[in-house]
């Protein structure tokens, strides 16, 4: 990390809270609009995006978790070729290398991890196999920039097309992690973000500090494509485990859900919380207890602070005449998963 990367020359202090789920209740501000589908299927998610595309104009690139060989729960592959061959048949997929030495660290790795997973339907930019930028930070308290993929300004809007699930440092992998680790590059920038400089253990940063470093590496992406940057959410084989662990991922045992889409990536993500802690118990617990014991739910509370979007919003039933749907029916039709 240099010097000028950091936000200030006093170390800051992490918030607090990110194990204790705020009540929709106990919020307060404006409110967004996400959209919402049962319809879980290519054509489920072509309707999500058809929602909030409207915001995607000239060269789209789209952030999109391509998974380690075989991964079992990643997005469907051919809802995804559907998507691009219907909706958006000149934009790309973007991805960085990764920080953990796996089937995506470097990018020679990272293309032969792209053909074994089937996406070869679409142009594939690996953003960082060029070398890296440095994006500003807004108010933030840890960077006042981060490095991201050279590749990611070539862009003239951003879809980022995300599996929300469980994760083992983050608590939850929701469109915040999808763009604030995934578009850092894969030596720098995520180094910026899990490591304090002269530790021997690369993932020592860890609760609190590492949802607001992550989010502020989200913002510097946010801030960049500004109206241009949308958000769908696949609440579908949600294990605890990021799909950065392959087939070594936790078996699934959350119901599957729906898809959500938004123009605001803090009240897609936030829904996406609400609806698992809607279902019962005995469903959502695994899931529950994975964003609680990382605190991974000071994401919300952190992008609220930085002004990134709204915690309250409607859910609009894309199902049902666009009715506002409460959380309680949202999940109602979920059962028991069955792998």
């Amino acid at each position: 990390m240099t010097a000028s990367s950091t936000a200030s020359s006093q170390t800051p202090v992490p918030g607090t809270g990110g194990d204790t789920y705020v009540q929709p209740s106990e919020r307060s501000g404006d409110t967004s609009v996400v959209y919402f589908t049962r319809d879980l299927s290519a054509e489920g998610l072509r309707a999500a995006v058809a929602r909030v595309s409207g915001h995607l104009t000239g060269k789209v690139a789209v952030k999109l978790h391509t998974g380690e060989q075989h991964g079992p729960n990643i997005i469907p592959r051919d809802w995804v070729e559907e998507l691009f061959a219907r909706d958006l048949p000149q934009a790309t997929i973007v991805e960085t290398n990764t920080y953990y030495e796996g089937d995506r660290y470097t990018t020679e790795q990272h293309r032969e991890t792209l053909e074994v997973n089937g996406w070869t339907f679409a142009d594939v930019d690996i953003m960082d196999e060029d070398g890296t930028t440095m994006l500003p930070v807004q108010g933030g308290k840890w960077f006042t920039e981060m490095s991201m993929g050279s590749h990611l300004t070539d862009y003239d809007s951003l879809l980022a097309l995300t599996h929300f699930k469980g994760h083992t440092q983050g608590g939850f992998g929701g469109s915040n992690k999808n763009l604030g680790i995934g578009c850092a590059d894969g030596r720098v920038g995520k180094a910026m973000i899990h490591t304090t400089p002269g530790q021997d253990n690369k993932w020592d940063i860890a609760t609190e500090e590492f949802m607001e470093r992550m989010t502020e590496s989200t913002k510097a992406t946010v801030d960049h494509f500004g109206e241009r940057v949308v958000y769908v959410n696949v609440m579908r084989n949600m294990s605890v485990s990021c799909d950065c662990e392959g087939t070594s991922a936790m078996p699934v045992v959350t119901p599957n859900v729906g898809i959500l889409a938004s123009t605001d990536i803090l009240a897609i993500d936030q829904a996406c919380v609400d609806l698992v802690y809607a279902m019962t118990e005995e469903d959502h617990h695994d899931l529950v207890e994975r964003m609680e014991s990382r605190h991974g739910l000071r994401q919300l509370t952190y992008m609220k602070e930085l002004g990134m979007g709204n915690d309250l919003y409607d859910l609009i039933d894309m199902d049902n005449g666009d009715a506002t749907l409460s959380l309680q029916d949202a999940v109602a039709h979920v059962v028991p998963f069955e792998g």
